[in-house]
């Protein structure tokens, strides 16, 4: 059996995406920083019959991520499915003409040193499964930036061009990256942008693995 890891673990999206992988048979590694909310996920998924374990890690802190996906790995099995999605902080979306250096630190390493990080813990277990998924959920910024939000629009943008790098260069050992892109507010009324509809459109992406970038809705004009 083989590990669905999911950074950022929430109610919403988060969730949804667990349950989904969960029921199609992998075990479940939920990742984020608060441990209550983590106990109450996996509490609910086992209800649904989904068997899934916590690991507390902020993805600020490298160490702490580094050895969350390394413990889950070693307890649950070999991380097949990464899917790095934690969501930004509101103070990283500050307007372009506001932000300065300084500002750019938190986002940049929530958006870039977070997922190396990450992919450079699982790549060593999904190379000796000979096969894998990484996959990268960002807001419309990381799409096309926003002058209101310069933050997420830099961050993502380096978030986007890592992945981009890591499609080309992983995919000849069969292991698939792709982004998706999900404009506007993820809402439970949604057509194509509820926790659910979005758990459905990631697990198609992992399993047909065609293509880098996707787009839950297209991008408003």
């Amino acid at each position: 059996m083989t590990t669905f890891a999911l950074i950022g673990a929430g109610p919403g999206l988060g969730l949804a995406t667990a349950r989904r992988f969960g029921t199609a048979g992998h075990t479940v590694a939920l990742i984020a920083r608060d441990a209550g909310k983590l106990d109450r996920l996996t509490a609910e998924l086992a209800r649904d019959g989904v068997e899934a374990r916590a690991f507390t890690a902020d993805v600020l802190d490298t160490e702490s991520l580094d050895s969350a996906l390394s413990a889950a790995g070693s307890s649950l099995g070999p991380v097949e499915i990464l899917q790095y999605s934690p969501a930004p902080r509101a103070d990283f979306m500050k307007p372009v003409l506001d932000t300065g250096a300084a500002d750019l630190d938190d986002p940049l390493a929530f958006s870039v040193k977070g997922p190396v990080t990450a992919v450079r813990a699982v790549l060593p277990g999904m190379r000796e499964l000979g096969r894998g998924t990484l996959l990268f959920v960002n807001g419309g910024t990381g799409a096309r930036p926003h002058p209101e939000r310069a933050g997420t629009s830099i961050a993502f943008a380096g978030e986007s061009a890592y992945a981009r790098m890591l499609h080309d260069a992983l995919a000849p050992e069969n292991i698939h990256v792709a982004q998706l892109i999900v404009p506007g507010a993820i809402r439970p009324d949604a057509e194509h942008s509820s926790p659910d509809a979005l758990a459905r459109r990631l697990y198609d992406i992992h399993r047909e693995r065609a293509g880098f970038r996707h787009f839950a809705e297209p991008l408003p004009d």
